[in-house]
């Protein structure tokens, strides 16, 4: 039996083309937060090729808009390819923010398919992959952001006010998880990818980017003892919700507003032991840090009746490290 351990990097919530508090670079006429997501996103690309990793698991919302610029689409394409032919497989699951409004129109993902590039998944459809690394097979269910719209147009939906559609939508995904999960091949290891909202999260501020209330499914409906690691999507803090099978967001790998302040940002590395009995197989597990823009606060009182205020402003501001950092 000599199966290999397999190292796997779970990623999230990328957001290329969020370019709030930044300002034109005039070398490159990129934004500089543009510049900011794609270095972070190197950090992990180099980090997964240095450390000869077999996997990387993104879950979900690779740009801030379903309809990416080509220099993003292009951005983005060109980090895939460095993995790609560095012989690793990446996993892409479509989250809220790569899924079109339009029943029917491509998701910003699908460019992928269509150029055909080697090693990589497409996540688009609620069922079991199985993805070939270069130290064997492994079976992930993915869970994509489901479209509400999708559920309006059929029948099960006519109807149904929002709380009503959130409900079936939960029953539907628990439903559909548990026979996915009913169907994995017990002899080689299986993780769930799922780009959604699990109850007992902690939310940083990012709900400013998302419209409307979620659907949310809780910890029971994921942790199946069949699964070896739940790789979460959507929520941009860094949080293990669960242990036994670890249920994870990655978080995002910048910080998109100053409700991330405090978050610190990076990605997640899992090793799996194919030879392990089923359920047993995750090994390791650890939070890379990257180096995420600085966001700072500073509060300073000015006095009604201050000689000098600016001053004042200056001095407080002096007392903090504020190199590089956004405040």
């Amino acid at each position: 039996n000599n199966l290999q351990k397999m190292r796997i990097i779970h990623v999230a919530d990328i957001h290329i083309g969020v370019e709030n508090y930044g300002r034109v670079d005039s070398k490159t006429g990129m934004s500089t937060r543009l510049q900011d997501f794609l270095e972070t996103f190197d950090e992990l690309v180099d980090y997964a090729i240095d450390n000869s990793v077999d996997l990387v698991v993104f879950s979900g919302d690779a740009y801030k808009s379903r309809d990416p610029s080509q220099t993003h689409q292009r951005e983005f394409a060109k980090r895939i390819a460095r993995l790609s032919s560095a012989q690793i497989a990446t996993f892409l699951l479509v989250g809220n923010h790569d899924t079109p409004n339009i029943i029917g129109r491509a998701t910003s993902l699908e460019i992928f398919k269509t150029l055909d590039v080697p090693q990589v998944t497409i996540g688009d459809t609620l069922r079991n992959y199985l993805i070939q690394t270069k130290s064997g097979p492994l079976q992930i269910l993915a869970v994509p952001w489901v479209r509400r719209s999708a559920l309006i147009a059929s029948n099960a939906g006519k109807g149904l006010n929002p709380d009503q559609l959130n409900e079936a939508i939960q029953e539907r995904l628990v439903r559909a998880i548990r026979s996915n999960v009913e169907a994995l091949d017990p002899n080689t290891p299986a993780i769930l990818s799922g780009h959604l909202s699990v109850g007992e999260a902690t939310l940083a501020s990012e709900q400013s980017m998302m419209i409307g209330r979620d659907y949310v499914l809780m910890k029971s409906d994921l942790a199946l003892p069949e699964l070896e690691y739940i790789a979460l999507g959507h929520i941009h803090r860094h949080q293990v919700l669960a242990d036994n099978p670890k249920i994870v967001y990655s978080g995002s790998i910048q910080r998109v507003d100053f409700g991330e302040e405090k978050d610190e940002k990076g990605f997640c590395v899992i090793e799996i032991d194919p030879a392990l009995p089923r359920g047993n197989r995750s090994t390791a597990f650890s939070f890379q840090p990257v180096s995420a823009r600085a966001f700072i606060t500073i509060s300073v009182d000015v006095p009604p009746m201050s000689p000098d205020p600016t001053e004042t402003v200056l001095s407080e501001i002096s007392k903090h490290d504020i190199s590089g950092a956004v405040v």
